[in-house]
């Protein structure tokens, strides 16, 4: 069988067929490159243009720093403070505040007076109102130090109900008739 040159035509026509790349993958390559482009230029528009992407802060405008106080010494860790508790620890925690147990440094067998404990007395849980701005407030108890704002549950299960300014101080007034002083 002799080939012609019509027959030798259809043969490179059909090998071009069969390496042409299907249009599906050209698809697919272009999102690649295109998510390759993104992921190489984001990082540096990000560092160029910080405030678009910063988180905005809390206390704007003048504030005050807060007073320095000494370190307090934690011989041990109440169950209350645990921020992950499972609903069986929960349950097995004591919430009643009955005593407190003196410094492990001092030896009460020889006979010396500890005098009287450095706490306040169990049961009315008492805070301390630090500092006031932009309608919310700082205070502090035991356990912490906290952000209210008006109508938020205080640490003794009252709610704040507005705030004062009397002689160039700031004072809280709770849902109790409570009132505490800035410091």
């Amino acid at each position: 069988m002799k080939l012609t040159d019509f027959d030798a035509d259809e043969i490179v026509r059909q090998r071009r067929r069969e390496t042409r790349m299907p249009l599906i993958d050209k698809i697919l390559g272009a999102i690649g490159l295109a998510m390759a482009a993104c992921a190489t230029f984001l990082p540096w528009y990000v560092y160029l243009h910080p405030e678009k992407f910063s988180m905005p802060s809390l206390w704007q405008g003048t504030t005050r720093d807060l007073p320095e106080r000494p370190d307090r010494q934690i011989l041990s860790v109440s169950p209350l403070a645990m921020t992950d508790m499972d609903e069986e620890t929960a349950a097995a925690v004591d919430r009643l505040t009955t005593a407190t147990v003196p410094g492990l440094d001092q030896d009460p067998a020889e006979g010396t007076d500890m005098g009287a404990p450095d706490q306040p007395f169990p049961g009315k849980e008492s805070f301390k109102l630090m500092h006031v701005a932009n309608g919310r407030a700082l205070i502090e108890d035991a356990s912490g130090m906290y952000i209210v704002r008006i109508g938020s549950v205080l640490p003794d299960n009252s709610r704040l109900a507005t705030f004062e300014e009397r002689d160039g101080r700031w004072v809280m007034i709770t849902s109790k008739g409570e009132i505490f002083e800035a410091k």
